[in-house]
Parts: structure tokens; sequence; C-alpha cells
């Protein structure tokens, strides 16, 4: 009889996860990734979840919490309070640490305070480990909000066996912050203290990269992009000296949630089986926006408006794509003021053929995802990117530029049996004929049906990124039996 094997005890550390609280794409991964280890049948992974008790998380969770413990945390010189919940939601527990001070607030991020607060969630993952009765082999920490988990582990903790993770899912955001913080908030050892030193500031990343065992990132493409100073932000130095402890996994979606033949969210349900109800949302879309009912391609971005993601060469082709093209353009999002204004003034320019909504609504994304034909990512750097995966399984067909997850991801069609269009120059004139080789497909119907058919078939679920994930964990464990 063959005897079990022990299964990797794996302590994943977010600010956020869905559905309790999330801002985007991290939440989603710390959601979806546990639960996905979880379900395997071979159970050889006990993951579970821990974050802050955020204010924004709802009542209906947190009377279903368990209290734990509560105990003390030193932030320096403070004694903050800690208060440990449990809450088993889906096949995960998840594990909440409160401190009212500090997290309970409209937002999630955004404060002056930011690097007391989530040094305090550092310390406190440690702390709150007397009260989980679960000894992780492997502490999993997410972005630049944990990365001191890795330095605190390294430097003070030393809990003995146990290694550690640094996932980068946006190397543009680093938690730099003055070097007054170290001894007033930080509160390293001194000999420890030129772990997160960098440049002249304190800099948490440059910490969790130089501490962890293993580092991993969102897709392998952005993997290879962060050596280079154009993706690093300044980091690709420390990247580079740690480049044998990084690696590239390409992240997944919910295919649960994200499904049109069951998502409530949408006016009609559909699939590639029986894909007439994408005409009705279609139809739905355009005349609850405004737009004139009909049969031209409708071209789609939710996103946040902030440079990273293209928008200057949006702003550079748009208006020149709506008058020359007999097409229709909705956005969602938010971001850069200078963007919000770009877009409220094409609205006014083409008002029967573009509706840009200056918001985040989640209901409103569903109903885009599908009722557009065409859905526009020409990010100047992309980690991984869900909305391209998204997208496909909602039948709306993506146009990217070639960089990170959004080159592991879609393939151009032009090149053979693709799922979408995909252009490498970083110019607006490569977006606009990008987008004229798609609307010129639009218009073959044969053509365009067997590509939407052949996206929505495509599978960007969890499986096959759970089994990259499970294979780094078993090589940071050296194949623990």
């Amino acid at each position: 009889m063959t005897e079990k094997k022990e299964q990797t005890k794996i302590l994943f550390v977010t600010p956020e996860a869905v559905p309790f609280v999330h801002t985007g794409g991290l939440g989603e991964v710390a959601s979806a990734l546990p639960k996905s280890l979880n379900a395997r049948k071979q159970q050889d992974v006990d993951c579970r979840v821990v974050l802050p008790l955020h204010g924004k998380v709802g009542e209906e969770f947190r009377e279903k919490m368990e209290f734990l413990g509560d105990k003390s945390v030193p932030v320096s010189w403070r004694n903050q309070h800690l208060g440990v919940f449990r809450l088993e939601w889906e096949g995960v527990i998840y594990y909440f640490l409160d401190n009212e001070y500090y997290f309970r607030r409209d937002g999630l991020y955004g404060y002056g305070d930011d690097c007391e607060r989530f040094t305090w969630f550092s310390k406190a993952v440690f702390e709150a480990l007397e009260f989980m009765d679960f000894v992780p082999d492997i502490i999993h920490a997410n972005d630049w909000q944990t990365a001191l988990v890795p330095v605190y582990q390294y430097a003070v903790y030393r809990r003995t066996f146990t290694k550690t993770i640094f996932t980068i899912h946006n190397i543009e955001y680093q938690g730099r912050y003055g070097t007054n913080v170290l001894g007033d908030i930080v509160d390293l050892p001194y000999e420890h203290c030129h772990l997160v030193e960098y440049g002249g500031d304190v800099n948490l990343m440059k910490g969790a990269i130089e501490c962890s065992d293993i580092v991993s990132t969102v897709s392998p493409t952005y993997a290879e992009e962060l050596k280079r100073p154009e993706f690093s932000f300044g980091l690709d130095p420390i990247v580079r000296k740690n480049e044998g402890k990084l690696r590239g996994i390409l992240n997944g979606i919910d295919t649960v949630s994200y499904n049109p033949s069951k998502d409530k969210a949408i006016p009609a349900n559909y699939s590639w089986r029986k894909p007439e109800g994408k005409a009705v949302c279609k139809a739905d879309l355009q005349e609850s926006l405004g737009l004139p009912v009909r049969d031209v391609p409708v071209i789609a971005m939710i996103t946040r408006m902030v440079a990273a993601k293209g928008m200057d060469l949006v702003v550079d082709s748009l208006d020149r794509v709506l008058n020359d093209m007999d097409v229709q353009f909705i956005l969602l999002g938010t971001g850069d003021q200078k963007y919000e204004e770009f877009f409220r003034g094409l609205q006014h320019r083409h008002p029967d053929k573009a509706v840009c909504m200056i918001e985040f609504n989640v209901g409103v994304s569903r109903r885009i995802y599908a009722g557009a034909d065409i859905f526009l990512m020409p990010s100047r750097s992309e980690a991984c990117g869900l909305a391209q995966m998204i997208s496909c399984r909602y039948g709306t067909v993506p146009i990217v530029r070639q960089t990170g997850g959004l080159a592991d991801s879609i393939r151009d069609c032009r090149l053979g049996k693709g799922n979408g269009f995909v252009f490498a120059d970083y110019s607006g004139e490569g977006l606009y004929h990008t987008v004229a080789t798609a609307v010129g497909v639009y218009g073959n119907p044969k053509d365009w049906t067997a590509l939407v058919d052949h996206d929505m078939k495509l599978n960007f679920g969890w499986k096959k990124a759970a089994q990259e994930y499970i294979r780094m964990y078993e090589e940071l464990m050296g194949g623990k039996e």
C-alpha cells in the first residue's frame, strides 16, 4: 500500500481577496489560486489565506467569522492590537487580522500611513500564527504591501523550516519611503537595514526580492521583461542579481464566475454551443448606453486610465479610428485626470459612436464583456492581465500589444490559429492599423464567427496554472514526501 504523501502547507499572504474586498487582479488571484490548489484530487496542498480585516469587508462575512484570539504587535515604539478571525469559504480557510486603527477605513490603499499599516500587517502575520493551529511550510507573499514578510522571516522571526515566496504582480508599486521609516516604523536590526535600502530610499519590494527563497511573477514574458530597465522601474539590477530564483507562471481566471452561459449580470446567457444570446447582449448594451442599435463592431475598454495601460496610444489614435471606421466605442474605468478628460471629450466629439463611463462598476463590466465585439488592451506593460482572458471567455476578440501576460495568452490570428490581434510597436499607428485589420475581419461574418467560436472554447482556467504553482512549491520544498 502506497503511503499517503504529506500535505505541503501554504500560507498565502495578500492585502485583498475576492469576494471580501478587492481592487484588481491580485484580489482575484488570492481567491482563485488557493481554491484551485485545495480542490486538486491529490490533496497534496493545504493553502490558506491571510489578509487584513478591512472596513469594507461586509457584515455577511463578519457574522460567520470565528474569533481565535488577540494580542499586541510591536511597530517600532508602538504596540498595536491584533485580533485574529477565521472563516472557511468555498473550500479555503481565510484568516482576517483585525486592527481598526489601521484598517477600519473606506479604502484599501493610498493613505499617508500605508507604510506603517502594512508593516503592522507583515509582523501580524507571524504573531497570528500562534492562534491558527496551522504551521506553514511556505509563506507566499504578494506585492509591496506584504514585501516585509520575507524580510522579517529572514532577519527577525527566522521560523525553522519555513520558506518564503514573493510574487510580483506589478513592479511599478514598490513601497518606497524615506529612510526615516527605518527606525520609526520598519524597525529592522541594524545589521539588516541594508536589505531594504536602495537608491537613497527604503524600498520594501527590493527587500522582498533579496530575502525570498523564490521570486515569482504572473507570466513568463513578464519575468524576462523585469530584467530590463524599461520595465522594472529601477529594480532591474536587483532582479538580475536574483534571476536564479525568478519564476514566471501565467495566471488564470475563475471560469465558474466568468461564464456567459450562467452569468446573472448579463441580459441573455449564451455559449459556443448556443451563441445566439451574444447578439441580444450587444443590442441591449447599445440601447442602454444610448448608442444606435446597429450591426457595427463595438470596441470596448475596461481599464485603469494610466500610462502603463497604453493610454497614450489610445489618445493618439482613437479619434482617427472613430472618424475613419464605422464602429462604436465603449469605455469603463477611472484614472489619471488627463485621460479622463480626453475620454469625456471623445464622447462629446463622437456622440453617436462613443460612450465613456468614468467609473468602475462590476455589473456594467460584465455586460460590456458580453455585449462588445472587440476588446482593446494596448498596454505598454502588463504583468499578466485577466481582461483579455475574460473577453475571450465571453466571445469578445482581444486586440493586445505584445508584452507580458498579453504576449503569453493571446496569439495573432493572422499568423494561423490565433485568438486575437497582436501588435508589437508601441505606437498609435500600430494600434490604428491593428484595429483596422480586426474591423476588416469582422466584415467577413464567416471568419469572424469562427474566431469567436474558437475563443469561447479556450480554457483559461486555473488548472494548468495551479499545477505550475505546485511544481514551484515542490521545488522549494526539495520534493517533500
